[in-house]
């Protein structure tokens, strides 16, 4: 299994299982993104903390989450980022444009503040 997905409370963790997130595993994320937002879900936490690596098709579904969200009046958090792919989102620049935790509790206390 690629992705534990648990509805909690007012949001949506979704966590990768996977050490790799690229073009074997973005694609159905993608589509769980979908599927959980087109349930209504507008808050959700994407926790990468057993992913060791990430590429172009992985960044693509991360802004995926963060746009369904936004549209859906929603907020997304990214959470448990190691080095590397932390390095890659600050080199992508999306740090500027993306809700990141170092913990889920930080995300669900994020999540908390926005009011949604």
């Amino acid at each position: 299994m690629e992705f534990k997905i648990e509805k909690q409370g007012n949001h949506t963790l979704i966590q990768v299982l996977e050490e790799k997130l690229d073009t074997h595993i973005a694609p159905t994320l993608k589509s769980e993104l979908v599927l959980v937002s087109g349930n209504g879900e507008k808050n959700i936490i994407l926790d990468l903390s057993k992913c060791r690596y990430c590429d172009s098709s992985g960044l693509s579904a991360i802004l995926v989450a963060n746009r369904l969200c936004k549209n859906a009046n929603g907020t997304f958090v990214l959470t448990g980022l190691n080095d590397a792919v932390e390095r890659l989102i600050t080199i992508s620049q999306l740090d500027t444009v993306l809700n990141i935790t170092k913990t889920i509790e930080e995300g669900v206390g994020l999540i908390a503040e926005s009011g949604n």
